[in-house]
């Protein structure tokens, strides 16, 4: 199969599409198929739960699949050091706008906070562009859009989008002009990482294509397994917790469902594949869009293990207002959420 596609990458690629296409539309028909074959009873408990699980798993998997591998090709013409060089002498606000938006195609995880925060921090980008650019990564990523897009239509998934880039840019900015600088470990200022001046290798689209692919295998191999134990657990809620049960916790009539929701997700780690289908039961069962949304972007965009890494260049007031201000801004976009879906 390896061979094949990087023999002919774009006709296995069109194939593999259609493949796609004909496997997500009979999704429907193969879930009905296998509750009839596993003989339950209609409209009982374990049923509802078993359908739900059989058809979502595929479902995500597949939409996920998709994505991550239009993604892997756009991020194929975004490499770290051309990241910073388009980031490089950008003043607040543009620089912050910049920064988010590339943060949502620009490869990130946990473990290479340090690094970029070096590197940007290095080149001169000032530190409120910086973060802007390390709030957005995390939260606005591919493995979230495709999942709210797939639970919960379009609507949701463009407007978590714009929330989370609103929150990245107005955070990032509020860092800047609070001069926060001398909240950085001085080391960090005397660091001066390598540069490679030479022309970046051109790469011909096949070749990105085959980085597509790669992502796909990447991403996908790390988070199938959250997507189904998330998935089984937003199951059980599916098939056993009553109508309408989550409402009084987390519902809109709940004043301080939101903050509580975000003080509660703040110190738990976990990624989208893992809390957004257990998100997707709990609306289901009452609880409202914006306290829902605001746990899992506290879960996603304040993630602990991140926060534990950065201690190592920024001093604990940075890291606080960090935590502080984004956190606020959740919660503010939670209220908003709540208040236009009343």
């Amino acid at each position: 199969m390896r061979k094949l596609l990087e023999k002919y990458p774009v006709t296995s690629t069109a194939i593999l599409f259609l493949l796609w296409i004909i496997l997500y539309t009979a999704l429907q028909l193969l879930a009905d198929a296998a509750v009839a074959l596993a003989g339950l009873p209609q409209g009982a408990h374990l049923t509802e739960a078993v359908r739900f699980f059989v058809f979502e798993v595929p479902k995500v998997l597949l939409l996920l699949t998709l994505i991550v591998f239009a993604v892997g090709i756009i991020r194929s013409y975004f490499s770290p050091e051309r990241t910073r060089k388009m980031l490089g002498g950008k003043k607040l606000f543009a620089g912050n706008v910049l920064a988010s938006l590339l943060g949502v195609v620009t490869p990130f995880c946990s473990c290479s906070a340090i690094p970029l925060f070096l590197g940007f921090v290095e080149s001169g980008i000032p530190l409120g562009v910086t973060f802007s650019f390390l709030i957005a990564a995390p939260m606005i990523n591919e493995v979230a859009l495709v999942l709210l897009f797939g639970l919960f239509g379009w609507k949701t998934a463009l407007l978590y989008m714009s929330t989370g880039l609103l929150i990245a840019m107005v955070s990032g900015y509020i860092i800047g002009i609070l001069k926060l600088e001398k909240y950085v470990e001085p080391w960090v200022y005397e660091t001066k990482a390598g540069h490679s001046e030479l022309a970046e290798e051109k790469i011909l689209f096949p070749e990105r294509i085959s980085a597509g692919f790669d992502a796909v295998v990447e991403i996908v191999s790390k988070v199938w397994i959250y997507i189904v134990i998330g998935i089984a657990v937003g199951a059980g809620i599916h098939g056993y917790v009553p109508e309408n049960f989550m409402a009084g916790i987390m519902g809109k009539g709940a004043w301080w469902s939101v903050p509580v929701a975000v003080l509660i997700g703040v110190p738990m780690y976990s990624n989208a594949a893992g809390i957004i289908p257990i998100v997707q039961a709990l609306l289901e069962k009452g609880a409202s869009l914006g306290t829902v949304l605001a746990f899992m972007m506290a879960v996603i965009g304040l993630s602990l293990p991140e926060t534990i890494i950065l201690k190592k260049v920024l001093k604990l007031p940075l890291i606080f207002a960090f935590v502080g201000i984004v956190a606020a801004g959740i919660i503010i976009v939670g209220y908003i959420f709540n208040f236009v879906y009343s």
